[in-house]
Formats: C-alpha cells, sequence, structure tokens
C-alpha cells in the first residue's frame, strides 16, 4: 500500500486505526470496559492479523456515549441497550425524513 492510501485511510471512520490500549487511553477508561461493550454488542472490533482488538472513529464515538452514559450511573448492559435505541431511533427519522422528501404516497417503502 502507497504512503498516499495509507494517509487516506486516516480520514474514513469506519477505518480500524486504534488499539485496544490507545482507545481505552483516548476515552479515559480501560481495556476492561471495552471489552463489556463488545460483549454486549454495542461494538465490534475488528482484529489485526495478530488477533488484536482495533477500533475505528466511530466506534470509539460510541464508546464514548457509552462511558458518559455509565459515569451517569446508568449500569454498562443498559447504557448499551439505550445507544443501540437512540441509534434506531435517528435511522427511522432519516428513513421518515427521506420518505417526506420523496413527496410521500400513501404507503412507506417496502421494507420499512
Amino acid at each position: 500500500m502507497t504512503a498516499d492510501k495509507s494517509l487516506g485511510r486516516l480520514d474514513d471512520d469506519d477505518y480500524p486505526a486504534y488499539t485496544m490500549g490507545r482507545a481505552a487511553e483516548l476515552l479515559g477508561t480501560t481495556p476492561g470496559f471495552l471489552r463489556a461493550i463488545g460483549e454486549a454488542r454495542l461494538i465490534t472490533p475488528l482484529r489485526s492479523g495478530g488477533g488484536h482488538r482495533r477500533y475505528s472513529r466511530y466506534q470509539l464515538r460510541i464508546a464514548a456515549r457509552a462511558r458518559e452514559l455509565v459515569d451517569q450511573g446508568t449500569p454498562i448492559e443498559a447504557a448499551c441497550r439505550i445507544i443501540i435505541l437512540e441509534d434506531q431511533l435517528e435511522e427511522a427519522q432519516r428513513i421518515n425524513a427521506e420518505y417526506r422528501r420523496a413527496g410521500g404516497s400513501s404507503h412507506p417503502p417496502a421494507g420499512v
């Protein structure tokens, strides 16, 4: 891979650029917290060739939201569920906005 292609990936929110240690450091948390939200299926880190967890910026934003809720006293399992539901609501609102922009017939698009 050329240097130009590598640098281009740094702008990609989904590129798994962060090791577990670096991710925990950036979030001000522990690797155990990252493992816990992974076990709760909030995020699924990619694995390096050696099997080490790697996180993207997008996953770090989700983990930061989980940490915020946990710091406020929400149990980790509940925090993960809240974030999943927030994400589902945001997606439903996006689909509804697209439907309204498209002129909205009397029936929503198939699969909605």
